[in-house]
């Protein structure tokens, strides 16, 4: 008599349909790696997938949800995948679909936060007061109905607008608090009316049959904490739970999946505590951090083999994010050759650091820099901050290099730049009708499509512009009110900038640093400069205070840009020459198609890889971003190093990190330190290059050995370097580092200048050349690259002190 074993009970307990299907070739695991297969097989219980950058958490999720099909284990209707995007969610339909050898169906609880619960509201929107038919409303819909409490309310929304508030709510969304759970910490929120508006906000949804995309999570958080039937429901119905970038939850939806997996616990999060960068819209770290806490026994896989870059790339990336101590800790490998180290280089200024990307995008493209030619699709520059996109832009745009801006508008096509340009645009020529009809009400001058109609009809009557015409309708009366009275001011002012920008157009070139040119009959430039006119108007015309009193999340970069566009005037005479300049490249660039070099922030650049990336601005203050650690402390500056380490890891081939020694800030320069996550990085892995130029090197060029990357990578950049110094102290002139002067230096026709004619010199800008004429301290030097230039004597130095 046989007996009867625990294996034959077990096997007895199990159907024979899932016994057989369990039984069937399993191709999709074959190209797993152990960790890998470990995580897909692991299908009881909560598991944290760990996984790192470039180590095939997509692969392995999507193995995952196949492996729970073909084995059995669950129908497709059991399980619940749970992305962030609906371009996430179709490309793991669509990956499900090609592993399993067929078109995916039967799978309605695939998809993003938001869509899924929408599905489950419309089910039963009855228990939070709402109809199934319900509409959601979209942002400009919220701030209609906010100006409509708050005017209500007597409140000044001038003051306080509709659009802080509606940030304020949606925070509090994400945090899964509905009015009466707000905390009294929290009270004196909008001027201490937070909390009231808030309440009589989610009121007056409920009589319109409306929700926001705040209420899709909050309600269904809501139904399951206080209908515990309903939850039991869905807990039965969705016996496995799957979730991607769990680092990116916010409370709400980490509560929503915590109460899903508190029956079963089948729950599989897949995220990367190193790479969670989206605090500032609600993202809590804490929530993957404390998964082994929320789920006890839990299996915990680290992904650590990198399949997209070189050892030395990852061992950069590994330097630095070490540094951060809320972390869960794994080192990411590759069987990869070790490749390039990551360059690192110091650059004189932000301009100079995107001529020489620019250069070096050039090289690498003609394969001239060594190694394959590299395609312009497969290079970046990922920036901290979008106002850093604007030197790129320029240079690229100036030599005529493809590139695409990715998760925006390019520089000069920005709301608030084109908006900037129409004022100068109509100062520089007041029958600019087009320019007039976009800034004419805006800011808000109260002036409706009526006003504006009436505006166009006097125009056409009198045969003259828009500018004119509104001036002959005030004249007429045929404007009454506030909104006349603000008109009359906004004529006034472009009345009395014109005559600024005309005089600055007719004016001689101005004398600089670069080459200064002398005409004693020349009349004298205007008191103003065009730089300060384009402030001035930015300031008197309410445009600048429109976007400081805006309390949306996008509207202290755009007021980044708009100091951006202001510096950019620099390089230029007027602003007619800038004008021009800009309609010329930008018509240029219109033409261009191809490949294209991408230029996005670190935060759009998440989840993309690329052969060669370049970091520029790796800077204190920029990177990591003083306004971060002003607002969140060691929180933001841990952020930052996870975003420093995104930026790192998105290099495939080639990963260069530079930084420039002064910037123009507010329109001054100012000394730049290196960032701090610059001495993170392991020396071993780094290369320290010296910019070609005054130091005289070549690509791979260390300077001396010293005790860190930070020292090393000062002395290598050129502001340090030993004949700039002497070049410095025989002038007796400032640092670079400080504000330029606003007047032009006076010329001395009478010194006797320390050069001869035929004499080889060196400038900063033009490089060398040799003397062919002098005039007091004024040369003319014929240029080895730039031809006859006109500069005076204390700008240049001598071929002889320029070290190599």
């Amino acid at each position: 008599m046989s007996s009867y074993s625990e294996d034959d009970a077990f096997e007895a307990a199990v159907p024979l349909s899932r016994r057989a299907m369990a039984a069937r070739p399993a191709p999709y695991l074959d190209d797993l790696n152990p960790a890998q297969r470990q995580a897909v097989e692991a299908l009881e219980g909560p598991v944290l997938m760990l996984a790192g950058a470039g180590t095939g958490k997509t692969k392995a999720l999507t193995a995952r949800i196949v492996h729970l099909l073909t084995t059995g284990s669950a129908r497709p209707n059991e399980v619940l995948a749970v992305t962030f995007t609906n371009k996430a969610a179709r490309e793991m339909k669509n990956r499900v679909g090609r592993m399993l050898g067929e078109t995916v169906e039967g799978m309605p609880w695939l998809g993003t936060f938001h869509a899924i619960c929408v599905k489950l509201l419309r089910r039963h929107a009855e228990l939070v007061g709402l109809k199934s038919n319900f509409t959601i409303l979209d942002t400009d819909d919220q701030i209609r109905l906010l100006k409509q409490l708050i005017s209500a309310s007597n409140i000044d929304d001038k003051r306080w607008p509709a659009r802080m508030l509606s940030g304020i709510i949606d925070q509090w969304k994400n945090r899964a608090w509905t009015p009466e759970k707000v905390p009294a910490a929290e009270a004196s929120a909008y001027n201490n009316r937070g909390t009231e508006l808030y309440d009589q906000y989610q009121r007056r949804l409920r009589e319109l049959n409306a929700v926001d995309f705040g209420d899709l999570l909050l309600h269904m958080v809501t139904i399951f904490q206080t209908h515990p039937d309903v939850l039991d429901q869905y807990q039965r119905w969705f016996r496995y739970i799957l979730v991607d970038e769990y680092q990116d939850t916010n409370v709400a939806q980490y509560l929503w999946l915590r109460l899903l997996a508190g029956g079963h616990k089948n729950i599989c999060c897949v995220g990367d505590d190193d790479q969670s960068i989206y605090g500032w819209r609600g993202a809590e770290v804490g929530n993957i951090l404390r998964f082994e806490k929320d789920f006890p026994g839990a299996t915990v896989v680290r992904l650590e083999q990198n399949y997209r870059s070189t050892a030395h790339i990852l061992a950069a990336a590994g330097g630095v994010i070490r540094g951060n101590e809320g972390r869960l800790g794994k080192e990411l490998w590759t069987e990869a050759q070790d490749g390039e180290k990551v360059r690192l280089i110091g650059h004189w200024d932000g301009e100079e650091e995107a001529r020489w990307i620019g250069e070096e995008i050039e090289a690498m493209q003609r394969g001239t820099r060594g190694g394959r030619p590299v395609s312009l699709d497969e290079m970046a520059i990922l920036v901290r901050a979008s106002h850093q996109m604007r030197a790129f832009e320029d240079r690229f745009l100036t030599i005529g290099l493809p590139y695409r801006v990715i998760g925006g508008p390019r520089f000069y096509e920005r709301l608030e730049i084109r908006d900037a340009m129409a004022y100068f645009r109509l100062v520089v020529s007041p029958s600019d009708d087009l320019a007039f009809e976009r800034i004419v009400n805006t800011p808000k001058r109260g002036l409706g499509d009526k006003a504006q109609q009436k505006i166009q009809m006097c125009a056409r009557e009198h045969g003259t512009s828009l500018l004119d015409g509104a001036r002959i309708l005030l004249q007429d009366k045929g404007l009454t009110g506030k909104g006349a009275a603000r008109l009359a001011a906004f004529v006034e002012q472009i009345d009395r900038w014109h005559p600024i920008a005309t005089a600055q157009a007719a004016a001689p070139q101005p004398m600089d640093e670069d080459a200064l040119i002398m005409d004693d009959s020349a009349p004298a430039r205007p008191a103003v400069s065009h730089m300060e006119l384009a402030e001035v108007m930015l300031d008197e015309s309410g445009y600048t205070a429109m976007w400081q009193a805006d309390k949306t999340p996008e509207a202290p970069g755009r007021l980044e840009n708009l100091k951006e566009l202001i510096k950019a005037l620099e390089s230029f005479d007027n602003l007619q020459g800038f004008l021009e300049h800009v309609s010329l490249i930008m018509d240029n660039e219109s033409e261009q198609e191809g490949a294209k070099v991408s230029i996005m922030t670190l935060h759009a650049a998440k989840g993309l890889e690329f052969p060669a990336v370049f970091l520029p601005g790796w800077e204190d203050g920029l990177f990591p971003s003083q306004r971060s650690m002003d607002e969140s402390g060691l929180k933001g500056l841990e952020e930052e190093r996870r975003l420093a380490y995104v930026g790192i890891t998105r290099a495939e081939e080639l990963c260069t990190i530079s930084f420039a020694g002064n910037r123009r800030v507010f329109g001054q320069w100012q000394s730049a330190l290196p960032s701090r996550f610059i001495d993170e990085l392991p020396e071993d892995h780094v290369d320290v290059l010296t910019p070609p130029g005054l130091y005289g090197g070549g690509y791979g060029a260390a300077a001396a050995p010293q005790s860190n990357l930070h020292d090393r990578a000062a002395e290598a950049n050129v502001y340090n370097s030993p004949g700039w110094r002497r070049m410095q102290a025989r002038a007796g002139q400032r640092p670079i580092a400080q504000p330029r002067e606003s007047r032009a230096p006076v010329i001395d026709l009478d010194a006797v200048s320390a050069y001869t004619v035929g004499d080889r010199v060196f400038h900063q800008k033009f490089g060398y050349g040799a003397i062919a004429a002098i005039e007091g301290d004024k040369l003319s030097v014929d240029f080895e690259k730039a031809g006859v230039k006109k500069v005076v004597a204390k700008f240049i130095m001598g071929a002889d002190d320029v070290p190599f």
